[in-house]
């Protein structure tokens, strides 16, 4: 665990709290510590933050399975692909897709 890093990133926030590669680094430090609900809440910070940081759809999808949560990464995997349409960032929509395809068909996580 290298809380010193993760002590820098969150110091570095107090002076822009809403920094969206602040925001991921720091719920991906969380994550290398095991710490999900802290990583989940820096994710949705993020997403709140800042919709369209295309990175954060795959990372979250990917903590929501490891929380046995496969209805709520399909969904975030759906919108992530929907932002990187948006975008137009191919690589990231088929990454995207690729790993709601590994969780099932739409007929799965139907609502």
């Amino acid at each position: 665990m290298d809380q010193s890093r993760l002590d820098q990133l969150t110091g570095l926030l107090k002076d822009s709290p809403e920094e969206p590669f602040l925001l991921f680094a720091i719920a991906k430090e969380y994550e290398n510590q095991q710490n999900n609900d802290q990583a989940l809440a820096y994710y949705l910070r993020l997403q709140s933050a800042d919709a369209d940081y295309v990175g954060l759809y795959y990372h979250l999808g990917k903590l929501y399975e490891l929380m046995d949560d496969a209805t709520r990464a399909f969904h975030t995997y759906t919108n992530g692909m929907k932002v990187a349409q948006k975008l137009g960032d191919q690589h990231a929509l088929n990454e995207l897709a690729g790993a709601r395809l590994n969780l099932g068909d739409e007929e799965d996580f139907e609502e």
